[in-house]
């Protein structure tokens, strides 16, 4: 270590010199930034790496499974299996990016797609909708208040096969509760299921029936959190209610509409049981969403693993592009998320 002399006194003194402090800071550079945050916060690094080896374990490398047999021609037919005491070896080879360009170049896929953007914009846009207007609805003194958040909050708390189930019975052609409601009317009965317009209508009406308590329990939360200061202030200079649902309202709740849209968007968007359990993806083919055909790829027929996988990784590649783009929006408006 460089001492420097005192002169006024003649002592020693043991404090480094700037040279020395320097020759610290540049070692300290050549460590890297990934070594200087384990030294510095080897404590939280600890705490979390259990969580990162289970999620390496449970969704890294299906993952990375699921990518790898997307490069193949993976079936039912080829892969490895044992039968009895007969080890069979799997028999697929490489073939690159044949499935995606399979996939991409075919009308089901861009029917598919379409399809799901319908459903996913509409249910989202009526969750946001009704959720909106229900949290509103109770953010006022009402009596019995906690007695309707209970009740509107119970589609989200029954199991989704559980409220598909009842849905495909309410449904049914033959002995629904909604046909016969509309015998009881005197009006004709209809082929709920049976119908792509009206099928495409139902699942998308049992969606919303489901996703609409999320949606009004989180803005609800936004709503209690704006100050009523600014409400009784924008009364005092003259605003008109909807001046202030405008002006203070939208604008307070933004963050936290923000990511209750994306989260609403990705869960409807791989939203697998509403669609398989109430129409199986019937009649035929017409209500099926990417993440249904992908399933049906893989675990009917001639199972057809390969193909699957590739459009499992073209739904993920999706629904990134989807975030990254909603989440560059929401910079520009200067939002922090």
């Amino acid at each position: 270590m460089e001492l420097s002399v005192a002169v006024s006194t003649g002592r020693v003194s043991s404090t480094p010199s700037a040279g020395a402090k320097r020759g610290r800071r540049q070692a300290g550079r050549t460590q890297g930034p990934l070594r200087r945050a384990l030294g510095r916060h080897w404590y939280a690094w600890a705490m979390v790496a259990p969580v990162l080896v289970v999620i390496g374990v449970l969704i890294g490398w299906p993952l990375l499974r699921g990518i790898y047999l997307s490069l193949t021609d993976a079936t039912e037919a080829n892969v490895g299996r044992t039968i009895g005491v007969n080890v069979i070896p799997a028999s697929y080879e490489f073939v690159g990016l044949d499935n995606y360009l399979d996939i991409l170049t075919s009308s089901l896929f861009w029917d598919k797609l379409t399809w799901t953007v319908i459903w996913t914009v509409s249910c989202v846009g009526l969750h946001y909708g009704l959720g909106l207007g229900l949290a509103m609805l109770l953010h006022r003194r009402l009596r019995f208040r906690s007695v309707y958040r209970m009740l509107l909050i119970l589609p989200w708390a029954i199991p989704g096969f559980v409220a598909a189930f009842i849905w495909r019975y309410l449904f049914n052609s033959d002995f629904g509760v909604i046909n016969a409601m509309l015998k009881a009317a005197g009006l004709g009965t209809v082929g709920w299921l049976d119908d792509p317009t009206t099928a495409k209508l139902a699942v998308i009406a049992v969606n919303v029936w489901v996703g609409v308590p999320f949606m009004m329990v989180a803005l609800l939360g936004g709503l209690q959190a704006i100050p009523s200061d600014l409400y009784e202030a924008a009364a005092v200079d003259g605003a008109t209610p909807w001046q202030r649902f405008r002006h203070i309202t939208l604008p307070m709740l933004r963050p936290v509409s923000a990511t209750v849209v994306l989260l609403g968007t990705i869960w409807t968007f791989n939203m697998f049981p509403m669609i398989f359990l109430i129409t199986r993806g019937g009649p035929g083919s017409d209500t099926e969403i990417l993440v249904t055909y992908a399933y049906r790829e893989a675990f009917t027929g001639v199972r057809n693993y390969s193909g699957s996988a590739a459009w499992g990784v073209i739904i993920l590649a999706l629904l990134v592009v989807l975030a990254s783009v909603y989440r560059r929006a929401l910079r520009r408006q200067g939002e922090v998320w």
